[in-house]
């Protein structure tokens, strides 16, 4: 562990809050995951810079890490420093329809908190588990709303401690995508533009959103939310269980029987019972629909 030393003096130096040996399955919605070497948790954005700066300095493997919501983490742990944004959680208005939100923020208690300031456009957002920042890298959306319909900005952060900002335009937003998938950056905030409303007619509409996900999707069980991407002209769960895998099991892991898009923990699961699952619905679909499935999760080495 010593070459963490400098990143552990850093952490101490500014007073930023770390663990050893913290167990990701803790930290993680499939409640699955390994131990981390160094576990990281910034509470302002200048401590995040310094960290992640310093990460890159000591040439360290660093996984930002929101609610581990869309992440499915190995056995073996995270070789490398886990770097938390759970302490980053300022969240006010800017005005009457302007929501600044940091990365942190859960998405739920961000949807509370346009609905008690009267303010409509993220109902579909309730109830998706998962961090605001996560939201934004993902552009994260169900109901036929997505981040895309709100955001009009983010604060990052790039693995050289550099602060920056991307507008509306330069954000790149389509289908589980943004300019920040598979970059160095790590996004730090986000404003939202939303419209004033009936805040009666706001909490109907979450009401009636959460109702339809308790009923048609396996929340009893840990997961990492809908497994596979929409293919373009299908739906992943509609294919899987069209070919029968519902209720296909390998070890813990399982093709919910009450949605085959999900595939969720049933008690003890590892990442390879997971990647199991996952691999034998991407061969049995292709082979019998010519049709490829990507993973939605995000799958660390």
């Amino acid at each position: 562990m010593s070459s963490y030393n400098n990143i552990k003096s850093i952490c101490t130096e500014i007073g930023c809050e770390y663990s050893e040996g913290v167990m990701l399955s803790a930290h993680t919605s499939f409640k699955i995951g390994g131990k981390a070497d160094l576990f990281v948790m910034p509470d302002t954005t200048e401590k995040l810079a310094a960290v992640i700066s310093a990460c890159k300095k000591d040439e360290l493997k660093v996984l930002i890490l929101g609610k581990g919501s869309n992440l499915l983490v190995s056995d073996n742990g995270f070789k490398g420093v886990v770097v938390s944004t759970g302490a980053l959680d300022k969240l006010e208005l800017i005005d009457e329809t302007t929501v600044y939100c940091q990365s942190g923020v859960t998405l739920s208690k961000l949807c509370r908190f346009a609905l008690d300031n009267s303010l409509t456009g993220l109902e579909f957002a309730y109830g998706i588990p998962g961090s605001a920042g996560g939201a934004a890298y993902m552009n994260a959306g169900a109901y036929g709303g997505e981040m895309k319909d709100v955001l009009y900005r983010c604060d990052h952060i790039s693995s050289d401690g550099e602060t920056g900002s991307f507008e509306c335009d330069e954000l790149d937003l389509s289908y589980r995508h943004s300019v920040y998938s598979k970059s160095d950056k790590t996004v730090t905030a986000l404003y939202l533009k939303l419209q004033k409303g009936d805040k009666t007619a706001i909490k109907a509409k979450m009401d009636e959103l959460m109702g339809k996900r308790r009923d048609k999707q396996p929340l009893e069980y840990p997961s990492a939310g809908s497994t596979f991407k929409r293919p373009e002209g299908h739906f992943a769960g509609a294919l899987i269980e069209q070919c029968g895998l519902k209720g296909f099991t390998v070890g813990g892991a399982q093709v919910s029987p009450k949605h085959a898009g999900f595939v969720v923990n049933v008690g003890g699961a590892t990442a390879n019972d997971v990647l199991g699952v996952i691999k034998h619905c991407q061969s049995v679909v292709f082979e019998n629909t010519g049709v490829m499935l990507e993973p939605e999760v995000e799958i660390t080495e």
